[in-house]
């Protein structure tokens, strides 16, 4: 058999401080303020050490408007309809926009897409939605198919390796060329029939998946926890290449996915590095970093890049959780501009203007061109706010209808004026949410910690 083609071998660590600055305890915290907690490999984790608990999420850097900015308004391109989600950030560019939604949605329905959330298990994926059906993985790596107009489920299968009884978090599901696409924590990537589940192909990957596939160009492509992305053929899971970046041993628990064009394939990984590659071999066009050149506190040491990437116009934007966010040249790699703006959500792109959650529960418009902050709004960061208990973590945002949507752990969703950040409506979630509203035909679609997806309308 024909080797496979590796299109980059990992560099060595200059020094053990990346890791050994990051203790167990610290890490569980970290990843505790950050995102849920749950087990990444299905471990039940040990029982919390004893003492008080003290956020670690402390303000490293203030986001400052520029006056430059002041008055001046924000031009949102018109609402269009998008027929489809079918993958992480809606498409393979991740690309935003400005959705069609009503400018009251109300609640239509509820649906259950299987097992939620539990100590030892984490769902990390947002379901997609294709040709009236909708698709999601649960937390035990089952995928399930609702109907995208009631709500009911049509079918639901197991995608754990045969002999396998226990569970791993991680994963999630991508539609495209009339299959839909699992990714698992197993290390496994299962391609479904969408009318009844039934698996056309299975292939094993390097590691645990850590989030959703990205489809382009008949390519599946998969990140693993150990930062390799592999590219296999959507028609029979044969790998075609595979990448291998910095090995990481300290990283935020959640679920991220390459950004692919027909021209360039984006790794975001754990270490910090943001590789542009060639998509029909692999090979490297480009190399940026993301990690923190002044580290002013622990957390800036956490290089991980969680938020989606976002290629738009020629352009790559992408934020890591040490405080960088850049615009990237998407053909040569030049940096366009830098912003020393922290998070682990997704920028979301519409017209001249990007809009981001910061690692400091600020929801911040820039424009596009030069990254210039537009407004800040700061959201709730914790549920008891006094004596700073209950961190709460916000996902999104999403612009549907003229509004930007966020939605957090405290069980609420917030609509937001683009023009100036003003919070316009808020929602009662019927359990609380680590992921982002996805929107697809008029419709916003939130899944909750329990398993359960509502949608509004």
């Amino acid at each position: 058999m024909a080797a496979v083609p590796t299109a980059h071998t990992p560099a060595k660590r200059r020094s053990l401080s990346r890791t050994a600055l990051i203790s167990a305890p610290l890490l569980a915290l970290l990843l505790g303020g950050c995102d849920t907690v749950s087990g990444w490999f299905g471990k039940t984790p040990d029982p919390p050490l004893p003492g008080e608990r003290v956020a670690v999420l402390t303000r490293e850097r203030k986001v400052e408007v520029d006056q430059r900015l002041a008055g001046t308004p924000v031009a949102l391109p018109p609402a269009t309809v998008n027929a489809a989600w079918a993958q992480a950030g809606g498409t393979p560019e991740h690309g935003g926009g400005n959705l069609a939604l009503s400018a009251t949605p109300g609640e239509a329905w509820r649906g259950d897409i299987g097992a939620g959330a539990s100590s030892s298990r984490s769902l990390l994926s947002t379901p997609v939605i294709a040709d009236g059906r909708i698709f999601a993985m649960d937390a035990d790596s089952h995928v399930a198919a609702l109907d995208e107009r009631t709500g009911r489920q049509i079918w639901r299968v197991d995608t754990k390796p045969e002999r396998e009884r226990g569970g791993a978090s991680g994963g999630g599901v991508a539609y495209a060329d009339g299959r839909v696409f699992a990714a698992t924590g197993f290390g496994e990537v299962v391609a479904l029939d969408p009318a009844n589940g039934s698996i056309v192909w299975r292939k094993r990957v390097p590691g645990p998946v850590r989030g959703a596939p990205t489809v382009e160009g008949g390519r599946v492509l998969v990140l693993t926890l150990d930062n390799q992305l592999t590219a296999l053929s959507a028609s029979d899971g044969e790998v075609q290449w595979s990448h291998q970046g910095i090995l990481e041993t300290a990283g935020l628990l959640g679920a991220v996915s390459p950004a692919a064009s027909p021209t360039l394939v984006v790794a975001p990984y754990s270490s910090g590095e943001l590789y542009g590659l060639r998509p029909e071999n692999g090979r490297l066009a480009w190399q940026e970093s993301l990690a923190a050149i002044r580290r002013s506190g622990a957390l800036s040491s956490l290089a991980d890049i969680r938020g989606l990437p976002v290629i738009d116009r020629g352009v790559v934007y992408a934020i890591g959780h040490s405080g960088r966010m850049v615009a990237i040249d998407e053909r040569i790699g030049i940096r366009l501009w830098e912003t020393e703006i922290g998070g682990t959500q997704t920028p979301w792109l519409a017209g001249d203007h990007l809009f981001v959650v910061t690692n400091d529960s600020e929801v911040v418009a820039l424009t596009r061109q030069a990254g210039h902050v537009r407004w800040v709004t700061p959201l709730a960061r914790f549920t008891d706010p006094e004596d700073k208990k209950g961190p709460i973590t916000w996902s999104g945002p999403v612009l549907a209808g003229g509004k930007l949507y966020v939605t957090g752990s405290n069980g609420q969703m917030l609509a937001l004026s683009p023009g100036d950040g003003q919070v316009l409506t808020r929602y009662s979630l019927p359990a609380p949410t680590y992921l982002p509203p996805v929107v697809a035909n008029n419709t916003l679609y939130v899944l909750g910690e329990n398993g359960t997806l509502v949608a509004y309308r």
